[in-house]
């Protein structure tokens, strides 16, 4: 188990699917605790409707979700990149090349080129989300309530 980045970025290629699933994880783990977003490294992707079904399937609202690319933050600046696609990692070295900033590979594969009927194409989201809550939860332990 590692210590909670004040900062983290998640990437991956288009950021509409495995990127805002991994926020969107993040936030319902550790709340306001620590800054959270999501990139991509190329421009033109959309909303990807089962990443939102699977993902409100555990009461998480992914549903205002719009895709942005490195290019499009507003800040650098994050303790932590993890980079999902091997195209965001190789963007993820470069952004932080000058920055004393951990970067972490989580090779993840893309559902959406999954060919099937729609439940098998929804159980290829799943496994994505249920892989993703399993690595946030090894890497940075489970949720803690905030201290009040």
């Amino acid at each position: 188990m590692g210590g909670l980045p004040g900062s983290i970025l998640f990437a991956c290629t288009w950021n509409s699917v495995r990127s805002p699933m991994a926020e969107g994880l993040m936030k319902s783990l550790f709340g306001t605790r620590l800054f959270v977003d999501s990139a991509g490294v190329r421009r033109g992707g959309s909303r990807d409707p089962f990443a939102v079904l699977v993902m409100a399937e555990i009461g998480i609202d992914i549903g205002e979700h719009r895709p942005k690319t490195f290019d499009d933050l507003e800040s650098g600046a994050f303790d932590m990149v993890v980079s999902l696609s091997p195209e965001a990692q190789h963007r993820a070295i470069e952004l932080t090349r000058a920055d004393h900033c951990e970067v972490e590979f989580w090779h993840t594969l893309d559902p959406s080129i999954v060919e099937g009927n729609r439940e098998a194409r929804l159980l290829a989201y799943r496994d994505v989300r249920d892989r993703l809550m399993a690595q946030l939860l090894e890497r940075f332990g489970p949720h803690r309530p905030p201290v009040v």
